[in-house]
């Protein structure tokens, strides 16, 4: 039974490792977290799930390094669905290219999923941001492939109690935000390496300028 499921391909083995070679990444702007990351970065063409307690802890901050890079090709930055109204000024400040960001709300979490698996599948996105109101494994897996197919940085911001669920992602992340007003951030499952060390990111190097409008 266990060599049967060892064959499965679905199966994620924690001490697997790849090549990095083999791996398409897009630095994460943070040169403490790019060393940990098979490939020096954000996993291209496959899911990055971040986990966190709340809203507002400095979770897109994480992204905004990556997002400002990316913003200033041709290529869009899709946010689908985001919870709080993002604050144009912010991402200036964090030198995001406001011309090249795609704002998608919808009215029902179905069709949340339809635009979300459209826009990674469309090869037009260099990066595309989600907070999925549900997501079962079967979607998980659908979303996967569409980032494959799209080879886009798919970000999925989920709550902290579905670290304990499944997932076929390729990086998932725990964030929790420090005393001080930093990040912790913990790895609940990198493919291509086992790490077990907690990464803290300063204030100071994840910056001030909340991304948010307030509710």
């Amino acid at each position: 039974m266990l060599a049967e499921l060892l064959q499965r391909a679905d199966i994620w083995r924690g001490r697997q490792t790849a090549p990095r070679a083999q791996r398409s990444t897009a630095p994460t702007g943070y040169g403490t977290l790019d060393t940990r990351l098979p490939g020096g970065g954000w996993p291209i063409g496959a899911l990055t799930e971040i986990l966190y307690p709340q809203e507002g802890i400095g979770e897109l901050q994480l992204t905004l390094p990556t997002l400002a890079r990316l913003s200033q090709g041709e290529r869009w930055i899709a946010w689908i669905n985001p919870p709080l109204t993002p604050y144009a000024p912010a991402l200036a400040a964090h030198g995001v290219n406001l011309q090249r960001l795609l704002w998608v709300c919808t009215q029902r979490p179905e069709e949340g999923l339809w635009a979300l698996e459209q826009a990674l599948r469309s090869g037009i996105c260099a990066a595309v941001l989600s907070w999925p109101a549900r997501c079962d494994d079967r979607t998980l897996r659908r979303l996967q492939l569409a980032a494959e197919h799209g080879q886009v940085l798919a970000f999925l911001y989920r709550p902290l109690e579905n670290a304990r669920k499944a997932s076929p992602a390729a990086l998932r992340l725990i964030l929790q935000k420090t005393p001080e007003g930093g990040l912790a951030v913990n790895f609940v499952k990198c493919r291509g390496a086992w790490i077990s060390d907690t990464l803290h990111l300063p204030r100071s190097v994840t910056g001030d300028a909340r991304p948010w409008n307030s509710r």
